[in-house]
């Protein structure tokens, strides 16, 4: 019989993409990957530490694993291995903690005496979309964040191993992929003369047959400089979407923040772009409760977030962790006020992106179908500037490239119907 295994994956799109790696890597060795009841023989877990619930959240899953799975091999990666490994050795669940600089030999070290695939993705479950890593590490040391203690100095891949990369998935069946890494703005392909850039990865990447779409996942404002705006906006399959870094909308929140860029900057990033397209979308990141954050400082990023209309905000609760400069910040905000800013913050936004996919009611749009709830009759699946929509129509496989008209709006995405003259088949 097949050895089995079990991944948990916390965290970011990094995170994900890696876990997919393992998976890849132990699917081509023979491994299949537990289902149900199922036995493991192998478990991996790969932690994320950006927030203490995120620690939290590891150490539960290590051992809900051990409890479910009491014979497996369980080995613990990630990056909160890097800040508490202390913790997790003392976890006698965990029998293998791998850092991030080892996180590609993971296997290797667990079974030495086997050899196994190239750390890549060769495949995904879902045939549609995929991440692929272009990057490694962060030398931004933002004050709140963890990752360049955890993650280690900014590192590129090179241009070619991604390209490669990306056709062996297109050539399995993937119509979009998603350029992922710690700070993809920095990426220079590994390249001893400096001359490489993402503008670049993105013109080649372009040029690949069959590939449909590229989405670049996030990107701090002042890195999309006119090159790369340029080549966004008229490359054959780029998409009409970014993931910009807001974190908040007070130049002064922004400073203590150390973040490179201005309220006015980002402004101007948004408003270059949606110039040249008007049906560009933007999502973002905001942190709630920073220390230090006034009434008047929030206020300042609900109104960024009135005047952009994201589709999405990701929002977190300012989380205080050790060796980074704000953690020795002594103007920290009330949990409970930040709980009030949070609820406000969510529920201003939600409310903003359902009046940006009004405008969308009535019109034609390409939609990538991703998933079938066969329980509902439901497909969804997103336009190209990343709106989540839902078709009522049981026959839609995924994978599809689809003209659809959009019929109404809702509080999670758009309703839309498939145009009559397609076969849905």
């Amino acid at each position: 019989m097949s050895k089995k295994f079990k991944i948990e994956t916390l965290g970011c799109r990094t995170n994900q993409y890696e876990s997919l790696a393992y998976k890849s890597q132990l699917k081509q060795s023979g491994y299949e990957e537990a289902q149900g009841t199922e036995k493991a023989d192998l478990c991996i877990v790969n932690t994320c530490t950006v927030t203490q619930s995120a620690d939290s959240h590891s150490r539960n899953q290590i051992r809900r694993l051990r409890k479910k799975y009491p014979d497996a091999k369980i080995a613990v990666t990630g990056c909160m291995v890097e800040k508490g490994r202390h913790q997790l050795l003392e976890i006698e669940e965990a029998d293998f903690v791998i850092s991030n600089k080892e996180k590609d030999l993971l296997l290797n070290k667990i079974y030495p005496q086997d050899k196994f695939p190239e750390f890549i993705i060769d495949q995904v479950n879902s045939q549609t979309r995929a991440f692929i890593k272009i990057q490694d590490g962060c030398n931004s040391f933002c004050s709140y964040c963890i990752i360049p203690y955890v993650r280690g100095k900014s590192r590129s891949r090179t241009l070619l191993d991604i390209v490669n990369e990306a056709k062996t998935l297109v050539q399995s069946g993937i119509k979009e992929i998603v350029l992922t890494g710690i700070n993809i703005g920095d990426f220079d392909g590994n390249d001893p003369s400096n001359s490489t850039r993402l503008v670049h990865l993105v013109q080649a990447l372009d040029k690949i047959e069959g590939l449909k779409r590229i989405r670049i996942s996030s990107i701090d404002p002042d890195e999309v400089d006119d090159e790369l705006l340029e080549t966004i906006l008229t490359c054959d399959k780029t998409c009409a979407s970014m993931h910009i870094v807001l974190q908040s909308g007070s130049n002064l929140v922004l400073k203590k923040m150390n973040r490179k860029y201005t309220r006015q900057l980002f402004f101007q990033t948004i408003d270059r772009i949606r110039l040249k397209c008007p049906d560009f979308t933007f999502t973002t990141d905001i942190i709630v409760g920073f220390p230090g954050e006034r009434e008047s400082d929030f206020e300042e990023t609900m109104d960024v977030v009135s005047q952009v209309k994201f589709s999405k905000v990701h929002m977190f609760p300012y989380s205080r962790r050790e060796r980074t400069k704000a953690a020795s910040f002594t103007d920290t905000v009330p949990p409970q006020q930040i709980k009030e800013r949070k609820n406000r913050l969510l529920e201003w936004s939600e409310k903003m992106s359902f009046e940006l996919r009004e405008k969308y009611v009535g019109r034609k749009m390409e939609v990538l179908t991703e998933s079938n709830n066969s329980e509902e009759f439901m497909s969804v699946g997103h336009t190209d500037n990343f709106l989540k929509i839902y078709i009522p129509n049981k026959k839609i496989r995924a994978n599809q490239l689809l003209q659809v008209i959009v019929t109404g709006n809702t509080t999670d995405g758009l309703i839309g119907k498939v145009l009559d003259e397609q076969d849905p088949n």
